[in-house]
């Protein structure tokens, strides 16, 4: 269950970070873009790990 909650949070994680940088860019905010990219890159982590704890399975 970790594998999926993690995975999950990471999109939601991503897809925040993403509009985060697209209003950033279309109003000319550099911090809000700055906040999307990092937000973004949680997310790619998050989803990372749950990718990580499918493939180990029950060891993690």
């Amino acid at each position: 269950m970790g594998e999926l909650t993690d995975k999950a949070k990471g999109l939601a994680n991503e897809a925040a970070g993403n509009t985060k940088q697209a209003v950033g860019k279309a109003t000319d905010n550099e911090k809000l873009k700055a906040e999307g990219v990092a937000q973004e890159r949680k997310g790619e982590a998050q989803n990372l790990k749950g990718e990580v704890k499918g493939a180990l399975g029950d060891k993690v």
